[in-house]
């Protein structure tokens, strides 16, 4: 029986719904969103409700277009004067790092499996390729755990991280395919042609997505279009046009995706806020989307075979693989405190990235490529689970997160500045206590680099001036020129952080 279009978008607006009430839940609980749109998708699954979905053709399709868009909004959202005195570090851990992880984590897997599910027989080149998938950080992970929990890093530790999950990914991909063909040939290796190929389209992705990047921005600012709704939709236009011909002209479409996003993010172009906008929220749906989708896709009872072996697995590579590798590829760096060091080794989560590369051996039909998917599945619970939920945490344990004011978020005034205006926007509301010095705006002792610039009372806004007459209430639109301008506001008005 053929399922009409209708049913089909009743139950994915039913499966959206409950997935935002799921992020929802989230911030509240300390539990990744993402974790719960995983956990939405597999109890609506074929073990839970009893959607089947086992398209893994469509399941890769939604993948490689959901991590190009969330690559490229993630290079559109990093500042290239955060990532400058790290880009060194953040580099490394992306390339150097990428490939030690799969070498430690593919022999202790090999090992793992050995013992617990010998008669499987997984040969040393599956565990590599099985490591491979799980080698690099999720993107989405990161950015979205990071930037939720508004967690202030010390040490510039926060643009390194968000570097290293953003262009790490290309060389994880690199080596997935590279080991599928290895495997799929059945005869020996040539390693120099393999480590030549990943360089060559590392290489050409960076390349492409540089100078692309840079067209793309003239063409923006040049090109007239009455429509400006139609400008967020050139620069998505310019995303998927950069990923695609990066594939014909054999180089890494994802690195080209996430520079050519760093490119035109750090550039001024017309209608630039808007379009960052647009692309926050298409990377949150196709988050959504991405992981409602490979949660359909996993059967829960098959998890419980390899439930030790997961575990081991999930154990080694967050205690040994990845503190090994981070010590390794920041060894040169002296002048990095060992607790710095630590919370980078805490901060290797693992999230959809990992399970849509396991699905490339399934759409191969690789030997023991659903043990892969299943192992990769569990695995990716078990980080998000634990390294997730804790990264505020282990950040304030050793001392590395920063004593930041909390901004509270505009809901009355829907205003923004550009980047390039170095300025703090926040809202006010007017209370009794605000008000014990006099009722005046001139009585409230704003400092000098601070500035009312509206005032809201019930469904009317006005400018003020300083003989402006406030009443409780009130909702006062301020900006000031940084964080210690802004609490020294809060603290004049007796507000508490």
């Amino acid at each position: 029986m053929e399922l009409k279009i209708e049913i089909i978008l009743l139950v994915l607006s039913v499966l959206f719904f409950f997935s935002i009430l799921a992020g929802k839940a989230s911030s509240r609980f300390g539990v990744p969103a993402l974790l719960l749109f995983l956990a939405v998708g597999m109890l609506s699954g074929n073990d839970g409700l009893g959607i089947r979905f086992e398209n893994i053709g469509v399941a890769q399709t939604i993948g490689t277009i959901a991590l190009c868009i969330i690559l490229f909004s993630g290079g559109l959202d990093t500042k290239i004067s955060e990532i400058k005195p790290i880009i060194g570090k953040g580099i490394l851990l992306a390339t150097i790092g990428v490939l030690i992880t799969a070498l430690i984590s593919g022999v202790m897997i090999w090992w793992i499996l050995g013992m617990t599910i010998e008669a499987a027989q997984v040969s040393l080149l599956t565990s590599l390729l099985l490591a491979a998938t799980m080698s690099s950080t999720d993107s989405a992970s990161v950015f979205s755990i990071l930037r939720s929990k508004n967690l202030h890093l010390k040490n510039n530790l926060r643009p390194m991280l968000e570097l290293e999950s953003g262009s790490n990914d290309p060389m994880a991909y690199i080596l997935v395919i590279t080991l599928i063909e290895i495997i799929s040939v059945d005869s020996a290796p040539n390693y120099w042609v393999a480590g030549g190929s990943v360089l060559l389209q590392l290489g050409i992705g960076a390349g492409i997505g540089f100078l692309l990047g840079k067209l793309a921005v003239i063409i923006i600012n040049r090109i007239k279009i009455d429509n400006d709704s139609l400008y967020p939709i050139l620069v998505f236009t310019f995303c998927i046009f950069i990923f695609s011909i990066t594939y014909f002209t054999k180089g890494n479409g994802y690195l080209a995706a996430y520079i050519a996003g760093l490119v035109i993010g750090n550039s001024k172009f017309i209608q630039k806020r808007a379009s960052l906008s647009f692309f926050d929220g298409l990377a949150w749906m196709f988050q959504l989307i991405m992981f409602l989708t490979l949660g359909l896709l996993v059967n829960p009872h098959e998890l419980i075979p390899i439930i030790i072996p997961g575990l081991l697995v999930s154990v080694l590579m967050i205690f040994i693989a990845r503190p090994l590798t981070v010590f390794l590829c920041l060894a040169p760096f002296k002048k990095m405190a060992v607790k710095d060091k630590t919370f980078v080794s805490w901060v290797g989560l693992r999230g959809a990235v990992p399970i849509i590369f396991a699905i490339f051996p399934l759409a191969e039909q690789v030997p023991h490529a659903r043990l892969i998917f299943n192992i990769v599945f569990f695995c990716t619970l078990i980080s998000l689970l634990v390294q997730g939920t804790s990264i505020p945490t282990i950040a304030r344990w050793l001392g590395l997160a920063e004593d930041a004011p909390e901004l509270k978020k505009l809901e009355e005034f829907d205003v923004d500045f550009p980047n390039e205006i170095k300025s703090i926007l926040t809202e006010i509301e007017i209370t009794e206590n605000t008000l014990k010095d006099g009722n005046k705006l001139i009585n409230l002792g704003m400092p000098d680099q601070t500035l009312v610039v509206m005032v809201k009372r019930k469904d009317q806004y006005f400018v003020p001036t300083g003989k402006t007459i406030l009443r409780d209430k009130d909702k006062l639109l301020v900006i000031t020129d940084n964080h210690e301008a802004l609490l020294k506001t809060y603290e004049n008005l007796g507000i508490h952080r």
